[in-house]
């Protein structure tokens, strides 16, 4: 059995979530408690005691998704498990950030400031109800390529953002372009085409503005070389080089999510099993539309965690 550990991103955010690890695991709480300190704030008491509107909030749900996810690494090493067991890490889109962080190439403290600023200029790069985001659910990668490029019309942005699996690809933008390729989606063969509830248009040219406050923000921050090797996401294979990796998650800000490569990727170099470390269970049914003799694994509980050291 060769594992890869993989962290989850947007959208996997629940009220309560990492609590019971807190609780458990000393380790754990110890990760909350660095976030916090680190933005100056009680971010842990919103994701545990808060409302879930405060918590989606794209500057309080990146660092709070990369808090538990290393809070779930912490339990696991606490019981046995740490993170040489894993031949690769990978995360989606904010979880490269948890990634990186797992594998010690950027400190937890520096990894919840850059979220924290991650956050903040995404959300900001684009005016609200400017932008959008859609599923088009049964339509290959290159398919909806085209039909985004088909829908960029009178100098207005839509993207392929998201490559999810076999089965649903995202498509960000501007809100009228967004809806123009939905409906072009329909007359492809995609079986529905829904509009997210998204606050900006992640991973689309759109987010340039984020990005280049992002190279400043990650220039001022050490990044070292990760213990286990980081398989990127819009590069969709092995990056270790420091250089490389800042240079990447600026791109990442505006280029696409190569998430179903990836998981080939992993699994042609050999990985069989996917441990999804942090909330959620999101990308572990990606995985399973991508390759059916692939096995997952979902780490976010106490209970999660033993029955991971025990197998």
């Amino acid at each position: 059995m060769t594992i890869a550990f993989v962290f989850p991103g947007q959208g996997a955010q629940t009220i309560g979530m990492g609590k019971a690890l807190a609780d458990v695991y000393p380790a754990a709480k110890a990760v909350f408690d660095e976030v916090d300190a680190a933005l100056g704030e009680n971010l842990s008491g919103l994701i545990w005691e808060g409302d879930i509107e405060s918590l989606t909030l794209t500057q309080n749900a990146q660092p709070a998704l990369m808090a538990t996810s290393l809070a779930a690494l912490r339990a696991l090493e606490a019981e046995g498990i740490t993170i040489d067991k894993a031949a690769f890490v990978a995360g989606h889109s904010l979880g490269e950030y948890s990634a990186l962080a797992a594998s010690g190439a950027i400190s937890v403290s520096d990894t919840a400031r850059l979220l924290r600023t991650r956050g903040q200029a995404m959300q900001s790069a684009v005016p609200v109800g400017v932008g959008a985001m859609a599923a088009l659910l049964g339509l290959d990668f290159e398919t909806v390529k085209e039909v985004a490029a088909e829908a960029a019309t009178d100098g207005e942005v839509v993207q392929a953002a998201n490559d999810n699996d076999p089965t649903q690809v995202v498509v960000s933008g501007h809100k009228a372009a967004v809806e123009r390729a939905a409906e072009i989606a329909k007359t492809r063969g995609a079986k529905r085409a829904v509009m997210l509830p998204v606050s900006a248009p992640f991973h689309c040219a759109l987010m340039q503005p984020a990005a280049d406050v992002m190279a400043e923000a990650l220039a001022a921050v050490e990044i070292k070389s990760p213990t286990v090797p980081l398989i990127a996401n819009v590069r969709a294979d092995v990056v270790t080089d420091p250089a490389e990796i800042r240079a990447l998650l600026v791109e990442q800000v505006t280029g696409s999510v190569r998430w179903r490569e990836s998981v080939r990727v992993m699994a042609a170099k050999g990985v069989t099993e996917f441990w999804e470390v942090g909330a959620g269970k999101a990308l572990s049914g990606m995985i399973r539309k991508i390759d059916r003799s692939l096995t997952s694994r979902q780490v976010g509980t106490p209970e999660n965690a033993k029955a991971a050291a025990e197998a």
